[in-house]
C-alpha cells in the first residue's frame, strides 16, 4: 500500500504494477554509469523514495531496494486507489477511475508527488508503504519491463494479473 497524509486529505492505494531496476549491472537503470545529483538517493538507505523528473512532464516513484552504497529501485509503476478518490480525480482531471493512477505518470500526479518527495523515508509517514492486512492470494505477472529502449527483455515487471488499474497487460 502507498499512504501520504497531506494537509488537504488522507490518500491510500494497493500497488498493482512494478517495475525493478538493478543499478550498475542494468543498462535501464538511472544508476548504471554511476552517481550523479540526479539518482544519488538510488546509492543510499533502502525504503526510501526516488523521484524523478522524465518526458518534461511527470515524475516517477521509485523505491530504494538496496543496501547503501549498492543502487537498485523498484519504480512503482500503477495502483489501485483506496482513499482520497475525490482528491486524486480533482488533481488529475480525470472521472475515469481506471485511468486515474494506471500509470507511473498518472499517479504521482493523482498524488501530488513531485521531485520534493525524493529521498522520503517510506517506512514512517506522512508519506510511507504499509503492508495491506490481506491474506487473500494474488495472481502476480512476469514479464519485460516497458517504456525503455535498453534491457527490454529482462522479466523485471510485476502486476497484478486481472487488476484494472494495470498500466498496460
Amino acid at each position: 500500500m502507498l499512504v501520504f497524509k497531506q494537509k488537504e486529505g488522507f490518500l491510500s492505494a494497493r500497488i498493482v504494477e512494478t517495475e525493478a531496476y538493478l543499478g550498475s549491472q542494468d543498462p535501464a537503470s538511472h544508476a548504471y554509469r554511476g552517481v550523479t545529483p540526479r539518482n544519488r538517493v538510488m546509492f543510499g538507505s533502502p525504503g526510501r523514495s526516488y523521484v524523478y523528473f522524465t518526458y518534461g512532464n511527470h515524475h516517477c516513484l521509485n523505491v530504494v531496494t538496496e543496501e547503501e552504497g549498492t543502487p537498485g529501485a523498484v519504480l512503482i509503476r500503477a495502483v489501485e486507489p483506496i482513499s482520497g478518490i475525490e482528491m486524486m480525480t480533482k488533481r488529475r482531471g480525470q472521472d475515469k477511475l481506471e485511468a486515474l493512477t494506471n500509470g507511473p505518470g498518472k499517479l504521482t500526479q493523482a498524488f501530488g508527488i513531485t521531485r520534493e518527495h525524493s529521498g522520503i523515508d517510506l517506512t514512517s509517514g506522512p508519506f510511507y508503504m504499509a503492508e495491506e492486512n490481506s491474506k487473500k492470494w494474488i495472481p502476480i505477472r512476469a514479464t519485460k519491463r516497458i517504456g525503455i529502449t535498453q534491457a527490454v527483455d529482462l522479466p523485471f515487471r510485476f502486476f497484478w494479473l486481472g487488476n484494472k488499474f494495470v498500466s498496460v497487460t
